[in-house]
């Protein structure tokens, strides 16, 4: 290799092992990831599979003989059924996993079948909520194991025919379901696309240019710089984001395919969708504020794009978490965790279940971390370390 080339590779080299922001910038994402997916790991199994202190609540309508023996291999508890219209009732309102119904006389009707009769065989209807983790985890335990038992039977009977009608989950049930699966984490991505797109320009690209010095000498005080560009970050981000909300509404019903009669952006009222925007706002602020902050640090646009890229994966990884819950949490302090906060209350909008307390919480707590922000922003305008380090 050519001496021209090793002193040129040396001298990167040199340079970045001697700047230890860019090190910390190039490792950190790394860490990051192994934590929250160390983290989501753990949500994952405790969230899409179910507690293992929870059985689900099975009842059933003429519960045959055979079925006695074989269903209590799920583990789960079987009832009988006193009023099948009224256990549908409670699948639907979340209240029941689920519901077997099995014609009179099965087990002789299953016995008496011929197949090449022609005839239907004997059906067992099992009704279930998708929209509940419990019932969706309750009904493929309980299909898979009526299949197996059915193919050992060769076919002598089948497990709702026709595969329409057994879902008892609402219009609403399955919007939120979806909305609450899917939105939190693409709002989040959106926030902090737009956020990223501008702060780092508005700061580590005036240092880079040189023009926030001349900014810097003018009589405003340094705090009213540091919260006028927030303020101006924030709402050209809002932009962004109102543009991105509408248009992921609007488009995921589609992307639901066949389900779109199910899944309607409709069911939503005003006051859900102001509910969002309060929550939207204060995270733009909370994300603007932290990327100005880190931007600040940076020499250059490109070296502050470096640094907030560990912000991403912490957006994207609480983003994610809010696909894992069967709604928002009721607990209090953890609308408390700036950020995580917002994933929350997101959900809650979404799936229905928004704690009101919860939203006033987050909006406080992210409106005392953006002053936080403003403040320290502030402090590092006064710094001439920080400001003239080019």
């Amino acid at each position: 290799m050519r001496s021209g080339i090793l002193t040129i590779m040396k001298k990167e080299l040199a340079r970045f092992f001697g700047d230890k922001r860019m090190v910390v910038g190039v490792l950190l994402p790394g860490i990051l990831v192994y934590i929250g997916y160390s983290f989501m790991g753990g949500a994952m199994g405790s969230a899409f599979g179910v507690d293992e202190d929870y059985t689900p609540t099975i009842q059933a309508v003429n519960l045959p003989e055979s079925m006695e023996v074989l269903l209590p291999q799920t583990g789960f508890a079987i009832m009988e059924a006193s009023d099948g219209e009224a256990a549908k009732e409670a699948i639907t309102a979340q209240e029941l996993d689920l519901l077997l119904e099995f014609p009179e006389g099965f087990d002789a009707d299953v016995a008496a079948y011929e197949a090449s009769s022609g005839a239907p065989a004997p059906n067992v209807e099992v009704y279930y909520n998708s929209a509940s983790t419990n019932s969706s985890f309750a009904y493929r335990a309980v299909v898979e194991l009526m299949d197996a038992y059915e193919s050992q039977m060769v076919n002598k009977f089948d497990v709702n025919a026709g595969g329409e009608g057994y879902d008892l989950a609402t219009a609403e049930d399955t919007t939120g379901f979806f909305f609450a699966m899917m939105m939190p984490m693409l709002l989040m991505m959106f926030l902090y696309s737009g956020c990223a797109a501008v702060a780092p320009e508005s700061i580590a690209g005036e240092k880079e240019r040189g023009t926030i010095a001349t900014m810097l000498i003018t009589p405003i005080r340094r705090s009213d710089v540091a919260l006028g560009k927030i303020l101006a970050l924030a709402l050209i981000s809002m932009i962004s984001a109102a543009s991105s909300t509408v248009g992921t509404v609007l488009a995921l019903p589609k992307m639901m395919g066949g389900m779109t009669d199910e899944v309607s952006a409709d069911i939503y009222g005003v006051q859900d969708y102001l509910l969002l925007a309060a929550v939207i706002f204060s995270t733009v602020l909370v994300l603007v504020t932290l990327i100005a902050v880190i931007s600040a640090l940076a020499k250059t646009i490109k070296e502050a794009q470096t640094y907030v890229m560990p912000v991403m994966l912490v957006v994207m990884g609480l983003g994610i978490t809010g696909m894992f819950g069967g709604g928002a949490s009721q607990e209090l302090v953890r609308y408390c965790i700036p950020l995580y906060n917002s994933v929350q209350c997101m959900v809650g909008v979404f799936s229905f279940s928004v704690l009101p307390a919860g939203i006033a919480v987050t909006v406080g707590v992210n409106a005392a971390v953006t002053i936080l922000g403003v403040f320290v922003l502030a402090k590092m305008f006064n710094s001439e370390k920080i400001i003239f380090s080019r």
